[in-house]
């Protein structure tokens, strides 16, 4: 999804691009695609280090920074349900905890600091960040619930932060949440993986999906220049974002459609108005100047 949304911008023109994978030979072929607009950048998201050292020389060697894709992800490799004899069990495999919403944090924690060195010269209002989660991110996946748990962890970053970077800094931040995408996720040809992970990645691999079932690739691409582009929008049901309100957005993306899903309602009104404690704008000056 990464390397077809950066296509879509290497046609647009006008863009330097940054690509981040621990994948050497892949990333060095998808630069090698883009041109020279594109650059490559060997990376362990869920390392700090890796990731600010990174958006650092990006940004000292550009002085600025537009758009962040939050997009790195990997499949669950450990059945949380499997027997064993052994008291205690094994640990389990935690990476797609790690990966898919650590990596998100750390993330969305540097495009803040370095969006914000930017505004001076490039104006508010322009800068996104776009995190992928997942249509497990809205709905239970018993499969492989620490990857939905991460999932559904993103949403609820994305929809924490995003007032405020929107507020303070006129950051906007929005996720996607996309239904099945033949990507790499379940290719076990690049997975280094034990061969009962493996066995587990090939029995839920994409033949166990009817063919209708999958989401265009280029419809999500579609969906996330939509959200780049900003402004005025509507989704596959009608529903409408009026400019000014292209901020805090989980959009699903499922077949050739893409809907924008609210968070849930609040229970009663003391809720609400517990939960509005904590919101940006509710804030008493004394508890601001922690956030600030």
């Amino acid at each position: 999804m990464g390397l077809a949304v950066a296509t879509a911008l290497a046609k647009r023109g006008g863009w330097e691009l940054h690509l981040l994978d621990m994948n050497v030979q892949s990333g060095e072929k998808a630069v090698k695609e883009l041109g020279n607009v594109a650059k490559f950048h060997k990376c362990n998201v869920t390392a700090y280090k890796d990731q600010a050292d990174i958006f650092d020389s990006v940004h000292k060697s550009t002085g600025r920074l537009d758009f962040v894709y939050a997009n790195a992800g990997i499949v669950e490799r450990f059945s949380f349900y499997e027997k064993n004899e052994q008291s205690p069990p094994p640990e389990i495999n935690q990476a797609s905890i790690d990966v898919n919403l650590k990596g998100v944090v750390i993330t969305s924690y540097l495009a803040q600091h370095y969006f914000r060195l930017s505004k001076e010269s490039y104006g508010k209002g322009t800068q996104i960040l776009i995190m992928t989660s997942s249509c497990g991110g809205l709905y239970p996946s018993p499969f492989s619930p620490m990857y939905s748990a991460a999932k559904h962890g993103v949403v609820g970053l994305m929809r924490s932060i995003a007032k405020h970077y929107y507020v303070r800094d006129k950051i906007r931040v929005c996720c996607t949440n996309p239904g099945t995408i033949k990507t790499n996720l379940l290719d076990v040809s690049r997975l280094s993986s034990t061969d009962r992970e493996t066995d587990l990645l090939k029995a839920h691999g994409w033949s166990t999906f009817p063919e209708e079932y999958f989401t265009p690739i280029e419809k999500l691409v579609e969906t996330v220049l939509m959200l780049i582009d900003g402004g005025a929008m509507e989704d596959s049901k009608g529903n409408k974002v009026a400019a000014g309100k292209d901020w805090m957005l989980a959009v699903e993306v499922n077949g050739n459609n893409h809907y924008f899903r609210d968070m849930p309602e609040y229970s009663d009104k003391m809720m609400e108005d517990v939960m509005k404690r904590t919101d940006v704008t509710e804030m008493a000056p004394e508890e601001m100047k922690y956030y600030n």
